[in-house]
């Protein structure tokens, strides 16, 4: 029943009678459904309303997923800018200045997510609700170093940091040292970055 309620998950103040309407669910579904996310650090009562953050969308999906909620079933209620929200909101959590979607220009890049902390940026390409197979993700770690060796000759003096986040990782690999993280463990990817740079490819001009 959580999953039907996903599409219900609207930044701002949503009524249950609402959240009835948009995921098509009875009023007291609704409200349970509501009330639950509550209990779980999704969303927050206001009178009578929850207020949902951009990210809790994600949040319930994850939350969907964890109480058995078929992948393929939850995946088909987000999109990209989900997922996106949800990793700039992990590093804005854990002290980052965010960029989403910041546009390089001749010849035209673009990178979903960069996080500015200290000397160091981290720049992120999202990957979302895809399973990947080794070629795939040699491709993809290919094309975001060129983007940010494109970013750092055009800003310099930074370090920055190569790397992918997807959902279907169980753990963290590396591909010539360019982390592909599970955005599960984004968080605790972030609290360690600046004593593993070392083992990480970072870019520099």
């Amino acid at each position: 029943m959580v999953v039907r309620g996903i599409k219900a998950i609207i930044p701002g103040g949503i009524s249950d009678i609402d959240f009835s309407i948009v995921s098509g669910i009875d009023r007291i579904s609704a409200k349970e459904i509501m009330s639950l996310l509550v209990q779980n650090g999704i969303g927050k009562w206001k009178n009578d309303n929850v207020f949902f953050h951009e990210s809790d969308k994600l949040k319930t999906a994850f939350f969907a997923i964890s109480n058995g909620s078929p992948i393929e079933e939850v995946s088909e209620c987000l999109n990209w800018k989900d997922f996106e929200a949800l990793v700039s909101q992990i590093l804005s959590e854990n002290g980052f200045y965010v960029e989403k979607n910041v546009i390089l220009t001749k010849p035209r890049m673009e990178i979903d997510v960069i996080g500015k902390k200290l000397n160091v940026e981290i720049l992120i390409d999202c990957k979302h609700w895809k399973k990947m197979n080794e070629s795939v993700l040699n491709d993809i770690v290919n094309k975001q170093v060129n983007r940010v060796k494109r970013y750092v000759n055009d800003i310099g003096q930074i370090m920055a940091v190569p790397a992918i986040v997807t959902l279907h990782q169980e753990q963290i690999t590396f591909i010539n040292k360019v982390p592909i993280i599970p955005v599960t463990q984004l968080s605790s990817f972030l609290d360690e970055l600046y004593g593993n740079l070392d083992q990480i490819n970072t870019i520099e001009k």
